[in-house]
């Protein structure tokens, strides 16, 4: 999968709460002392989300926060892909999970990931359509974890309003994949061009609710 497949799997669940299929009320935060951003951003950040929304398909859980209601290609917000919402659920609650890039996601040019290492059930990227509408910047979660303190049940009919929230804490280094050397991994992104990126986020599950922002 090319990176740009990855960011449009991302912001599918913009696009469908739009339409109207799920928003749910909440809060979170997500900022950096320093994010670094190509030709466009190298100072403090602070996405301040008011928008919240989540699209289940099968055993996945497309989560999405952003600054305001409009498209994400002119938006900032955060994108995070759950793999498998049953096993986190059932005994990954409470536990740092890792963050990183799918298994068969790279950038032309760059080494495909390794099998080593613990592969990952959590992927995230932070787009900046907004604050960098003429660069199409988007950074990846390269490494760190998250903490889910409750999960959505993944079931868009759930009745149960425990089991329709979602609670998690997160701490990545994030970067822009096309900033690593030619034949490296897609994750050895240079240090000095990773950003730390640390939030969390709190909302319930809601279907059929008009797009709209929430304080």
């Amino acid at each position: 999968m090319k990176l740009r497949q990855l960011g449009l799997a991302l912001s599918a669940p913009l696009a469908l709460a739009a339409a109207g299929c799920s928003l749910g009320q909440g809060e979170g935060k997500v900022s950096s002392d320093r994010l670094v951003a190509h030709e466009c951003w190298d100072t403090t950040y602070d996405l301040q989300p008011d928008f919240f929304a989540a699209v289940p398909y099968r055993s996945t859980l497309q989560i999405r926060l952003q600054r305001g209601t409009d498209l994400a290609e002119v938006s900032d917000g955060l994108g995070i892909l759950v793999d498998d919402i049953e096993s986190i659920r059932t005994s990954m609650l409470g536990v740092e999970l890792p963050v990183g890039l799918p298994v068969g996601v790279q950038p032309p040019g760059s080494l495909p990931l390794g099998p080593d290492g613990e592969a990952s059930l959590v992927h995230m990227s932070l787009y900046l359509q907004q604050s960098c509408h003429n660069q199409n910047v988007v950074l990846y979660a390269v490494r760190g974890s998250i903490v889910f303190e409750e999960l959505f049940s993944g079931d868009p009919h759930e009745k149960d309003a425990d089991e329709k929230y979602t609670d998690a804490t997160f701490d990545v280094w994030v970067g822009d994949p096309r900033d690593i050397e030619v034949g490296a991994p897609p994750d050895e992104i240079p240090e000095e061009r990773q950003s730390h990126l640390t939030g969390y986020f709190r909302f319930y599950f809601e279907r059929g609710q008009p797009g709209q922002p929430f304080p």
